[in-house]
């Protein structure tokens, strides 16, 4: 398999999650500060994600999966002993699923692009921080009431998920310091040994 990614941005999650859980991945940058987006092969990446953002994962037969929080499912579901990720049809996965949307949804859409754009203006990027200071102190209560992880004592794709897009952070300006919780999670996240792997394999894919 093939995973399609870009260094910094939300493809980190599933690289994550695949050194977790134990899956081999073939690493392809993409270059998405241009148009056309090309890979660092050189192929025109609209031909595998014509939507053209990271990340996206190829399959040995082909297949072409889109979107982040349907790939980190797929792997951990590759790899069940990994406990990435509860069984399909539980109530647990049911909860993990809704994670995933808040994240995507109330988070990630928030930081990107309106944080990642000067041109659409501090008063857009103050709403932004804003809107994320109240889905964080959501985060922060369902934590205190129940952490240390999103699932309770369990570990989940969902919190790589989360790890990745806070760590926009300090980049964008957004404060954590009323979170102490979600601070302490994103810590503990990043000290994981295969967190610490994909952002060196990144890193050194970035160099060439």
């Amino acid at each position: 398999m093939k995973l399609y990614y870009a260094t910094g941005m939300c493809s980190l999650s599933p690289h994550i999650v695949a050194i977790e859980a134990g899956i081999a991945l073939e690493l392809e940058r993409v270059d998405i500060r241009k148009i056309p987006r090309v890979t660092e092969t050189g192929a025109d990446y609209a031909q595998v994600n014509p939507n053209l953002y990271v990340p996206a994962l190829a399959l040995d037969d082909g297949t072409i999966l889109l979107e982040g929080t349907a790939i980190v499912q797929y792997l951990a579901d590759l790899a069940p002993a990994s406990g990435l990720a509860p069984p399909p049809g539980s109530l647990a996965r049911v909860q993990l699923q809704s994670w995933l949307g808040f994240i995507a949804t109330e988070l990630h859409k928030v930081f990107s692009p309106w944080l990642f754009h000067p041109e659409y203006g501090t008063q857009a990027q103050d709403v932004a921080r804003s809107r994320l200071a109240a889905r964080l102190d959501y985060v922060e209560r369902q934590l205190a009431a129940g952490g240390p992880y999103l699932l309770g004592e369990r570990y989940s794709i969902a919190d790589a998920y989360l790890y990745t897009i806070l760590s926009w952070s300090a980049h964008t300006k957004v404060d954590l310091s009323a979170f102490p919780h979600v601070r302490r999670l994103i810590e503990r996240v990043g000290e994981r040994p295969a967190v610490q792997q994909a952002l060196r394999e990144e890193e050194e894919e970035g160099r060439y």
